[in-house]
């Protein structure tokens, strides 16, 4: 199976991987992510042969990866009894960058058609579960063991589904848990309105189907539930720090547009 053979938002994986591939090429990469590359030579052995190939224009995605990764450490660092959902994980290899100890069991859930791309293109390891299955349909949480904290992390996912599917995400996993900690990234409602026109999106035929202004309003969602911090992207520290100078200078001036600096925000939620 290469990447042809997936559809609508499924695709949407390629752009993100490429991206996590090119920056481990750099002299001092924000991620630094082995996997990404033998991934995506296993989807698109000729990624990086076409016209801007190797452009580092995706880094803002690697800086989001990079934000849930140190979050998620810290979290199992506290948590090391934890059991972590990785929802909409397409081709990541968190689990592997993170490294969690034997005692956290960790879950990675997508499309069965993407779950199967996994199995053929990133090695398995001990506590570490994949289950193939659209998100929405929490049939999904009846496998997961309770009575330990959770970590659930959901990566470029949210804007894809509507605002009830991710109130009943939401508050299915809190529902279900007693403590934990849940990150996710949201677009504002600008950049979800105007999604119908982004290249990329077009590109794949998607768009977004939410957005919020005020991230911690989804706290507002269930009673157990608090709004911690968010973190930057399209201006983080990191970016301006380690990507080459052209790109540096690219989201310089993208960020001039209003709206453009925080249309994607990386949140952090505990219960």
């Amino acid at each position: 199976m290469s990447d042809t053979e997936l559809v609508g938002v499924q695709k949407t994986l390629s752009p993100i991987l490429r991206a996590k591939a090119l920056d481990n090429r750099l002299p001092d990469p924000i991620l630094g992510d082995r996997y990404a590359e033998q991934a995506m030579r296993g989807i698109d052995p000729d990624y990086d042969k076409r016209r801007f190939g190797t452009s580092q224009l995706g880094l803002a995605a690697v800086v989001r990866a990079k934000a849930h990764d140190d979050w998620a450490r810290t979290f199992l660092s506290d948590h090391p009894d934890a059991v972590v959902l990785h929802l909409g994980c397409g081709l990541d290899a968190r689990v592997y960058r993170v490294d969690p100890p034997a005692t956290v069991e960790w879950y990675d859930l997508d499309y069965p058609s993407i779950i199967e791309l996994r199995k053929r293109l990133l090695p398995p390891r001990e506590h570490y579960n994949l289950i193939g299955s659209s998100v929405t349909d929490l049939a999904w949480l009846d496998r997961i063991p309770r009575g330990r904290p959770v970590l659930m992390i959901a990566e470029g996912l949210v804007p894809y589904l509507t605002e009830a599917e991710v109130r009943q995400l939401l508050t299915g996993v809190v529902d279900a848990f007693h403590a934990g900690q849940i990150q996710l990234d949201l677009v504002t409602v600008w950049a979800w309105r105007t999604s119908k026109w982004d290249p990329t999106l077009r590109k794949y035929g998607v768009r977004f189907h939410c957005g919020f202004d005020d991230p911690a309003a989804l706290a507002h969602w269930h009673p157990w539930l608090e709004y911690v911090d968010d973190a930057p992207m399209n201006d983080s520290p990191v970016l301006m720090a380690k990507a080459p100078a052209n790109v540096r200078r690219m989201y310089r001036v993208l960020n001039l547009l209003p709206g453009m600096k925080r249309s994607v925000r990386i949140v952090r939620f505990r219960f």
